[in-house]
């Protein structure tokens, strides 16, 4: 079911990892606080069964008692598509059980290493994504995969971009479409994007670019300006939105957090 327009804002919690090491349930209060609603997490250990240093039911009863809650996750998928098929299902169905403990609509793929980052890989990729979301699907979560800017990178006339969303299924496939990464790539917009895959983009990160290290920066001090950038979300198919700031924050994270909420809440959410 789709979100509530306005859009709850939700924040990748990469942005803010080195409190969410210390002291998980503080941080997330704080994040609420601020004006967080939802979270997309990463870090997710199968081996040990583990968020933050906890169990993932664990971490969504913290979430529930603060009325939070993980709408989706990044989940390491690429270390595995080159090993034993096994290993990879082994891989999957512990993600799946991660995000049913934490009551997650959502698992994303969303990186891929860089020596995976050629045609012969993305030739192979879209079977590997749409067996993960048919096992995802079957156990009533979806799937989306997460761009970086390499999707866009041409090899022999086709883009891995063009490969991943052509080859793969539109019912078992979506899209998490991170429009600082399409920018930074600069070979097409956000809003054409969306114009290409109506209804498929399911899930939006917005984050900001420094003038002139291109770096992150929070939401609002960079050269991105949304209010040109950001799509129609009824297009799009937008169902959930994250705020993201990988690094370079200007004080700390958490106040990087506070300072990309209040640009949000003031200048962007009244075009959702």
């Amino acid at each position: 079911m789709p979100s509530e327009a306005p859009f709850s804002l939700g924040y990748q919690l990469f942005s803010i990892r080195d409190k969410m090491a210390e002291q998980p349930a503080i941080t997330l209060a704080a994040l609420k606080d601020i004006g967080y609603g939802h979270f997309e997490i990463y870090g997710f250990d199968p081996a040990a069964n583990k968020l933050y240093g906890m169990a993932p039911k664990e971490l969504n009863v913290i979430l529930k008692d603060l009325g939070l809650e993980v709408t989706s996750g990044h989940y390491g998928f690429h270390e595995y598509i080159d090993g034993a098929e096994d290993e990879l299902w082994r891989y999957t169905d512990a993600c799946i059980a991660a995000a049913t403990a934490m009551d997650s609509p959502y698992i994303t793929w969303p990186w891929m290493a860089p020596e995976q980052r050629n045609l012969a890989t993305y030739e192979r990729l879209p079977d590997i994504l749409n067996k993960i979301a048919e096992r995802t699907r079957a156990a009533g979560i979806g799937f989306t995969y997460h761009n970086h800017g390499f999707e866009f990178v041409d090899h022999d006339g086709k883009t891995g971009w063009e490969i991943i969303t052509a080859g793969t299924d539109p019912a078992l496939v979506e899209l998490q479409l991170d429009m600082y990464w399409v920018m930074h790539a600069a070979t097409t917009t956000p809003r054409e994007l969306v114009d290409k895959h109506a209804g498929r983009i399911v899930m939006w990160h917005i984050k900001d670019m420094d003038v002139l290290t291109r770096d992150y920066t929070e939401l609002g001090n960079g050269a991105l300006n949304y209010l040109n950038l950001l799509p129609d979300p009824g297009a799009s198919g937008l169902r959930y939105l994250y705020i993201e700031q990988g690094g370079n924050f200007t004080k700390d994270s958490l106040e990087s957090a506070r300072v990309s909420a209040a640009y949000y809440q003031a200048h962007l959410a009244d075009l959702l």
